[in-house]
């Protein structure tokens, strides 16, 4: 089932959400500053590619995850965030695309805070 809703959700628009962290991980790569942001960038478009199947844990945060948090939330952040709201409630204006839906406002809540957040394999009992 995992497999036939990521399917899905690329062509729902989960490929212009994992655009939008790999656009945002590269103009973080260009200074030598925001390259550790980068590369976070570009592990956190695994799970907007394909987030079935997967679940974010927050941990506790740091000074330094605060602190790049914030960098990120002025720079970045809500205009991922933001995004992603607008196309969860597209979604969600019918039945079928709920599901759906859900999952951009997963990835929103990623975007606007994603340090300090691991994406972990949902466990199926």
């Amino acid at each position: 089932m995992r497999l036939i809703g990521n399917i899905i959700w690329i062509v729902l628009g989960g490929f212009l959400s994992w655009l939008g962290w790999i656009l945002a991980g590269c103009l973080w790569c260009i200074t030598i500053i925001g390259i550790p942001i980068g590369k976070q960038c570009f592990k956190l478009a695994s799970i907007s590619l394909n987030p079935f199947g997967k679940e974010i844990e927050y941990g506790n945060m740091g000074t330094f995850s605060f602190l790049v948090n914030i960098l990120w939330l002025i720079f970045s952040g809500i205009e991922l965030a933001i995004g992603n709201v607008i196309l969860g409630c597209v979604l969600c204006i019918s039945i079928i695309g709920i599901p759906f839906g859900k999952q951009y406002f997963k990835i929103a809540k990623l975007s606007l805070m994603p340090f300090g957040a691991q994406v972990v394999r949902e466990h199926v009992i």
